[in-house]
């Protein structure tokens, strides 16, 4: 039960990003669309490398295989991404500020989640 538990839990944390990786795959103009509206650079590359990185390192997770590699890899993404995408602090007082707030600190909690993924990993490889 604990096993079929852990994976189920390891599937939800990976969730949005097996969703927005497949997602991007499907609609690769949208992917690069995306990259060009936060103005990352060469965005073409980024949506191939977003893609990649969301998938792969799901599959990581999801396998056990290196999974605290794929948890720091969707840490160091989820807080880069955070800081990007809802820079609240730069909205006027309102909802859209009081909502990207929450979906900030919301991703700091995934950005934990696999910190904690990535240590429970380690102890178990010793």
């Amino acid at each position: 039960m604990a096993r079929a538990l852990t994976f189920l839990g390891l599937l939800l944390l990976c969730a949005a990003y097996l969703q927005g990786g497949l997602n991007k795959l499907l609609d690769f103009p949208g992917a690069v669309a995306e990259a060009e509206h936060f103005a990352l650079p060469l965005p073409t590359v980024t949506a191939v490398l977003t893609i990649i990185l969301e998938l792969g390192a799901s599959l990581l997770i999801l396998t056990g295989r290196l999974r605290w590699l794929g948890a720091l890899l969707l840490a160091v993404f989820t807080l880069a991404a955070t800081f990007i995408a809802n820079r609240y602090w730069a909205l006027p007082p309102g909802h859209e500020r009081f909502m990207t707030a929450n979906s900030f600190h919301e991703h700091l909690g995934l950005v934990g989640a696999f910190l904690l993924v990535a240590i429970r990993d380690l102890a178990h490889e010793r």
